[in-house]
C-alpha cells in the first residue's frame, strides 16, 4: 500500500509539471487604462486599413505583427514616461488589438460573392439572399455601402458581431470553470502565451532588451522589402496611369512554360519574402512535408492527365484555372479523404495521449474533485456568476437559432422544388453538438494541449438534411467549439489579469469594430472595384476561393440535374486519399519520423497554395541550417520576434503608400 501511495504521488507530480510551470498569481489586477485604449485606437484607425489593403494586394496577414508593434510602441512610450508596464496591461492590449485588426473585410467579400463569375457559373448567384448582399447591378455599380439596399446586410453583420463578442463569456467560461477550477487540468499550452506577456513586461523595465533589437532589425528588413514589393507599385499607380512592379504580384505563373513537360500541373512561385520568413517560424518538418507533397503532385498530375482522370485540363489554362479544373476532376474528393484521415489520426493521437495523461493523474487524484469550486472561484480574479455565463450561452444560442430559421425559411424565397431547413438540426447544433464537442475538446486542450476537430460536419448535415436552396450556407448557424476560449481564460488567469478587464475591453473595442467594419470596407471599395488590377491577390485568388466554396454550396441546389458537387464528389477518389494519408501516417509513426510531415504532405498535395510552398521551404532551410547555427538555442525566440517586426515593417510602409493612393483617388473625384 505505501508503494502504491508513492506511485500516486509520483504520477500526481508529473501531472502537475505543466500546471506548475506558471503558478496562478496571488492577486489579480485590472489591465484597462487610458494607455491601452489609445493604443487600441491606434491599431483600429491606422493598422487595420493597412492590414485589409495588404491582404487584398499581396495576401499578407499581419494580425500578430500589429499586436507586437503596438505593444512595443506602448512599452517605449511608457519607458520614456518612467513607467513599468504590468502583465495585465500588456495582455489586454494584445487582446484588444487582436480583435480590432481583423475588421473591415467581410462586406467586400459579400459584394464580390453576388458578382462572382464562378458563383454564377455554378448556378448559385440567383439563390444568394438579399440579406447577405443586394444583387441589383445598379446598386453594386455605385460601390457604396451607405445605400439603403445595404442597410439590412450591414445590420445583420453588426448584430452577429455583437452576439459573437458577448458569446465569449458564455459556454467557454463555463467549460473553463469545469476543466481548470474544478478538475484542475494543467493546460500545457496556456503558459506559452502567458510567458510571452511576462517577457514583454520584463522588457518594459529594461533599457535595452533583445526583443526590441530583434524587432527593430525585422522591421527595418520589412520596410526595405515592403518599399520594393508594395510601396513602389502602389505609389506609381497613384501617380501614373500604370504601376511599376519590380517584383511580380502576387506570383509568377510559369504553367504556360512547363505544361508540355508537366501537363495539368500548376507551376506558380511567389517572390514575397514574407513566405520565406514564415517558413522560418513554422515547424520545419511541416515545411519539408509540403515540399514533398508538391514534388509528388508534379509527378502525379501528368500521370493522372495521361490516364484521363484530369480530363478537364487543356493547354493554355494557366495556373489558377488549372487548379480549378483539377479540383473538379479529382482533388475535391481526394482532399476530403486526406482531411478525414488526418482527423482520425489526430483523434487516435489525442486518445492515446489523453489515456497516458489520465494514468499519470492517478485514480487518487481523480477521486478528489471538489465540485463546489464551480461556484467558489478564486477571490479577486474578477469572476462572474456561472448562471450569468449559462444565461449568455442560452441567449446567444437561441439568437443564432432564431436568426437562422427566420433568415433561411421566412426571409429567403423558397425555390421551386425546394424545402425548408429543419429546425431540429439547429437545436441539435446549439444544445447537443456544441456543448459536447466543446467539453471533449476543452478536456483534450487541458490535458494534452490539442483540440478535437471533426471535419465536414456542417457540410454533411446540410447536404443530408433534405434542404433545397443556398441561403443556409450564408446563415449564422449555432455550431461552435469553445475549447480555444477555455484556453484563453486560463492564459488570462496566468497573466494576473482580472476577467472584468476583458468585459471592459469588449465594451471599448466593439464600437471600433462596428465602425471599422463599414468605414474601412467603404474606404477600400471607393478606391477601385474589389477585386481588380489594383488588388492583385484578390484578383487572382478570390474567384478560386469562390469556386471551392460554391462547389459545396451547389450540393443543396434544387433541380433534377446533377449538381457540380455531385460531379466532383467521387467516393473512389475520397477513398484513395483516405487510405493514402493513413498509410503515410502509419509509416511515419512506425519509423519514428515526425508526424508534422503528414500535415505538410497533405498541404502540398491539395494544391491550395502552390505559389507559397517553395519560398516557405527555402525559409525553413535557412532557419534550420543557417540561422540556428548563428544564434544557437536563442533562435526559436529570435525568429518569432523578427517575423513580427518584418510584418510590422511591411505594414507601416503599406500605410504610407496607401496614403498616396487615397490622395490620388480623392483628387480624381473632385469636381473640376
Amino acid at each position: 500500500m505505501p508503494d502504491r501511495k508513492r506511485a500516486y504521488m509520483r504520477e500526481d507530480k508529473e501531472f502537475r509539471e505543466f500546471r506548475d510551470l506558471m503558478q496562478r498569481p496571488d492577486h489579480f489586477e485590472d489591465g484597462v487604462n487610458i494607455g491601452t485604449v489609445v493604443m487600441a485606437l491606434f491599431v483600429g484607425l491606422l493598422m487595420t486599413p493597412a492590414q485589409l489593403y495588404m491582404q487584398l494586394v499581396a495576401g499578407v496577414e499581419m494580425g500578430s505583427a500589429a499586436q507586437w508593434v503596438t505593444v512595443i510602441l506602448y512599452i517605449e512610450v511608457a519607458r520614456r514616461a518612467m513607467k513599468t508596464l504590468k502583465r495585465p496591461e500588456i495582455f489586454v492590449l494584445f487582446y484588444m488589438c487582436g480583435a480590432v485588426i481583423h475588421t473591415g473585410g467581410g462586406l467586400l467579400w459579400h459584394q464580390f460573392m453576388v458578382q462572382s463569375e464562378e458563383m454564377r457559373r455554378l448556378g448559385i448567384t440567383e439563390f444568394i439572399p438579399q440579406w447577405y448582399a443586394p444583387s441589383d447591378p445598379a446598386v453594386l455599380a455605385q460601390r457604396d455601402f451607405m445605400m439603403t439596399a445595404w442597410m439590412l446586410p450591414i445590420g445583420l453583420m453588426l448584430l452577429q458581431m455583437f452576439i459573437s463578442r458577448l458569446d465569449h463569456f458564455g459556454l467557454g467560461y463555463v467549460m473553463f470553470r469545469l476543466t481548470s477550477d474544478v478538475e484542475e487540468l494543467p493546460f500545457p499550452m496556456a503558459p506559452v502565451g502567458a510567458m510571452g506577456m511576462t517577457a514583454l513586461a520584463d522588457a518594459s523595465s529594461q533599457q535595452d532588451s533583445w526583443q526590441w533589437r530583434t524587432f527593430s532589425i525585422g522591421a527595418a528588413a520589412g520596410l526595405a522589402f515592403g518599399t520594393i514589393y508594395l510601396a513602389i507599385p502602389n505609389i506609381t499607380s497613384a501617380i501614373f496611369t500604370s504601376s511599376i512592379r519590380i517584383i511580380p504580384l502576387p506570383f509568377v505563373d510559369m504553367t504556360g512554360y512547363t505544361e508540355q513537360v508537366l501537363p495539368a500541373m500548376p507551376m506558380m512561385i511567389s517572390f514575397d519574402l514574407s513566405f520565406v520568413v514564415l517558413g522560418m517560424v513554422l515547424p520545419f518538418w511541416a515545411m519539408v512535408g509540403s515540399f514533398i507533397g508538391l514534388v509528388v503532385t508534379m509527378i502525379a498530375n501528368p500521370i493522372l492527365f495521361k490516364t484521363g482522370l484530369l480530363h478537364g485540363w487543356e493547354p493554355g489554362l494557366g495556373g489558377i484555372h488549372t487548379i480549378q479544373s483539377n479540383t473538379m476532376d479529382f482533388y475535391f474528393s481526394f482532399r476530403l479523404g486526406l482531411l478525414f484521415a488526418i482527423a482520425i489520426s489526430g483523434f487516435l493521437l489525442l486518445y492515446f495521449s489523453f489515456r497516458k495523461k489520465r494514468r499519470e493523474m492517478g485514480a487518487a487524484g481523480a477521486g478528489k474533485i471538489d465540485w463546489s469550486k464551480l461556484f467558489k472561484p478564486p477571490a479577486g480574479r474578477g469572476d462572474f456568476s456561472i448562471w450569468i455565463a449559462l444565461g449568455i450561452y442560452l441567449f446567444s444560442t437561441v439568437s443564432y437559432i432564431t436568426l437562422t430559421y427566420l433568415l433561411v425559411n421566412h426571409w429567403s424565397p423558397i425555390p421551386e422544388g425546394g424545402t425548408k431547413f429543419p429546425l431540429w438540426i439547429l437545436i441539435f447544433y446549439g444544445f447537443v453538438y456544441t456543448p459536447l464537442i466543446s467539453y471533449v475538446s476543452a478536456r483534450m486542450e487541458g490535458i494534452v494541449g490539442q483540440q478535437v476537430q471533426i471535419p465536414f460536419v456542417r457540410e454533411a448535415t446540410f447536404i443530408l438534411s433534405g434542404y433545397k436552396g443556398a441561403a443556409i450556407w450564408f446563415a449564422p448557424i449555432p455550431l461552435h467549439n469553445y475549447a480555444g476560449q477555455v484556453k484563453f481564460f486560463r492564459t488570462t488567469e496566468l497573466t494576473g489579469c482580472k476577467f472584468t478587464s476583458l468585459i471592459k475591453a469588449e465594451i471599448l473595442i466593439f464600437p471600433i469594430m462596428a465602425v471599422g467594419t463599414v468605414i474601412f470596407a467603404q474606404f477600400i471599395w471607393s478606391i477601385s472595384e474589389v477585386p481588380s488590377d489594383l488588388f492583385p491577390y484578390a484578383n487572382e485568388f478570390w474567384e478560386l476561393r469562390a469556386f471551392r466554396e460554391g462547389l459545396i454550396y451547389s450540393a443543396t441546389l434544387p433541380g433534377e440535374a446533377a449538381s457540380p458537387f455531385q460531379e466532383a464528389f467521387v467516393w473512389e477518389y475520397l477513398s484513395v486519399g483516405f487510405v493514402l494519408a493513413l498509410a503515410v501516417y502509419a509509416s511515419l509513426s512506425h519509423f519514428g519520423l515526425p508526424v508534422f510531415l503528414v500535415y505538410g504532405i497533405v498541404r502540398g498535395l491539395d494544391q491550395s497554395v502552390p505559389h507559397a510552398i517553395i519560398p516557405m521551404f527555402v525559409g525553413a532551410l535557412l532557419g534550420r541550417y543557417v540561422c540556428r547555427k548563428w544564434f544557437g538555442d536563442k533562435w526559436p525566440k529570435y525568429r518569432i520576434v523578427f517575423a513580427a517586426g518584418f510584418a510590422a515593417g511591411i505594414g507601416l510602409i503599406t500605410m504610407l503608400s496607401l496614403g498616396f493612393v487615397v490622395m490620388s483617388k480623392s483628387a480624381a473625384k473632385l469636381p473640376v
